[in-house]
């Protein structure tokens, strides 16, 4: 790429671009269930998933795509068609993805633990028409009574101990029969042997990329209300290939990325799913979180890749034998989701030698807007570069919102092509979320000089104390350095004198205590008077999203003021 100074100083990235890559990459729109057919056809023979042993190559993988697909069609799926996914992470997941895409319908994703009022509340939001789901009581059960009492009509039942390898298959199936649900046999009612039980000979949909949705990914954004991020094609393609380019295949090995963060989430739906098939790389799949079962199994399937949230990240560190467990195969990991402590981030290097970098998204974004250089020095606390054809910009908090030069905090506005169309039945929504057609993130941030971006905070989390604006991240990763700190959460909590002041929620590591007198000792060097927690507590353990991330909503509920310092 040839750059200008002129180009360098309205890009300031641009000066740290990794060498190789162009910022203006052309990444030419695609329907996204290409990923699946060029992954087929480039990678044959190659392992495409490995779910507790049981192994797929990308060959298998595809033809059950295309037999999924056209039982859809012949199920009577038209364009646009709006189905679900309530599945844990499994083979099934990734082929109804695909299938679905190229049967020329739309991707709902749903979390498996959402209770029976938030199933029913997207369901009827998004218009669902079909759901996939195990044949587990623990999930079909669920949706038995929005059949025929909602927008729902039908039920693809996957059958679990199929997904199985052989010994556990038969385990399965004498151990958890308890466990299974009771399906009737009706045309409500489709099982995924039935669906794929045909020569596969299918034409994909024909769509336009640039406005065809391939997914309604709900998030609660920076409202609250879940909404439905409207996801094309292009947008959702175009990001999987963003991430290609700054994580290029490794011809020399095998790569193989660790899955445990749920694919029904935006984040690993890209950085696991998606960049996977772009690489050639093994999907190593686990259907939930058990911390044992996952340093098993990478000392059983050697990855080279890992995604994770920060908390996931530390609780491999804190795991009471860590040391017995070899973790040497992993070459790079990502985290994102939340800020990554810097402190963390070092100690977690030190103990597995991969390179672990941060990168930042959101599901309006397909997900990933940012990310550190997987090769090259990363920048401690930046959430790294725009990926290609992504611009950043940093605007006003305040009325008329305008741009702001470098290194000044405001929030964080993306322009790009992963962004989405918009919020599923919500133009005002909509309209609110994007300022001079820049997605408004309610992210506060700068960006330096060499054009690497840092996140400060959630405007929503800022806490406001007598007019100074203290940053929750900033606190935090003060408080992570101390070697006795676990984990730890700071919120803004009302005051009758400064209007708010910070609480910090902190979890000591097994057998060390901590008070606030120590840690107000430990942080009075460390952060500007302002800025110190005034108020503590010392909880056995911090509530988790799905994905691991550390629930502040659930803190500002319970936010009662325990331990207050001088």
């Amino acid at each position: 790429m040839n750059v200008t100074s002129s180009d360098k100083s309205v890009l300031p990235w641009l000066r740290s671009y990794p060498e190789g890559v162009a910022w203006n990459s052309a990444i030419e729109p695609q329907p996204l269930w290409r990923l699946m057919d060029e992954a087929v056809g480039r990678f044959p023979d190659l392992i495409a998933i490995d779910f507790l042993g049981h192994r797929t190559t990308y060959r298998e993988l595809g033809r059950l795509v295309d037999r999924a697909a056209r039982g859809l069609v012949e199920g009577g799926l038209r364009p646009g068609t709006k189905v679900g996914l309530f599945l844990p992470n499994c083979p099934y997941f990734v082929v109804l993805y695909y299938a679905v895409l190229k049967a020329g319908g739309t991707v709902v994703n749903f979390n498996p633990l959402y209770a029976p009022e938030e199933l029913r509340r997207q369901v009827e939001d998004s218009e669902t028409e079909i759901m996939a789901t195990l044949d587990l009581r623990s999930l079909y059960d669920k949706l038995l009574p929005l059949l025929g009492n909602s927008p729902l009509k039908r039920l693809i039942v996957c059958s679990m101990a199929d997904a199985l390898p052989a010994p556990k298959r038969w385990f399965f199936a004498i151990a958890m029969r308890r466990e299974l649900a009771a399906v009737p046999k009706d045309d409500r009612h489709v099982s995924f042997e039935a669906l794929t039980h045909n020569a596969g000979n299918f034409t994909p949909a024909a769509i336009d990329p640039r406005s065809a949705l391939a997914l309604l990914q709900y998030t609660g954004g920076t409202t609250g209300r879940p909404k439905g991020a409207m996801l094309t094609h292009a947008n959702v393609y175009i990001n999987a290939r963003q991430c290609a380019l700054w994580f290029p295949r490794d011809e020399t090995r095998q790569e193989k990325m660790l899955g445990v963060l749920p694919l029904f989430h935006v984040f690993a739906m890209t950085t696991v799913m998606n960049w996977s098939l772009t690489a050639g790389a093994t999907m190593i799949l686990l259907p939930r979180f058990d911390l044992k079962g996952l340093l098993k199994t990478i000392r059983r399937c050697e990855p080279t890749g890992f995604a994770g949230v920060p908390t996931l990240f530390n609780a491999i560190l804190n795991h009471p034998k860590i040391g017995e467990y070899d973790l040497s195969s992993l070459v790079f990991c990502i985290s994102g989701g939340a800020p990554l402590p810097a402190e963390l981030a070092k100690r977690f290097e030190t103990l597995s030698g991969a390179k672990l970098v941060e990168g930042y998204g959101l599901s309006e974004c397909s997900p990933v807007v940012c990310c550190n250089l997987p090769h090259g020095p990363a920048r401690p606390g930046s959430i790294g570069l725009p990926y290609p054809g992504t611009t950043v910009e940093i605007r006003g908090t305040d009325e008329p919102h305008g741009l702001l030069p470098l290194g000044e905090h405001g929030e964080i506005c993306v322009r790009g092509p992963q962004v989405m169309k918009g919020y599923w039945k919500r133009p005002e929504e909509t309209a609110a979320a994007f300022i001079d057609g820049a997605f408004r993130t309610g992210d506060i941030g700068y960006i330096d000089p060499d054009g690497f971006c840092f996140v400060t905070d959630r405007l929503k989390d800022m806490i406001n104390a007598g007019g100074y604006k203290i940053y929750p991240r900033l606190v935090e990763e003060a408080l992570y350095k101390h070697p006795d700190v676990a984990d730890c959460a700071v919120i803004g909590v009302p005051d009758p004198y400064r209007g708010q002041t910070v609480k910090a929620f902190v979890v000591a590591k097994p057998g060390r205590n901590l008070d606030e007198a120590l840690l107000a000792d430990y942080l009075k060097d460390k952060l500007s008077p302002i800025e110190l927690p005034k108020i503590y507590a010392f909880p056995a353990s911090l509530p988790k999203t799905a994905i691991g991330k550390i629930d502040k909503k659930l803190l500002v509920v319970d936010a009662t003021p325990e331990r207050r310092t001088p």
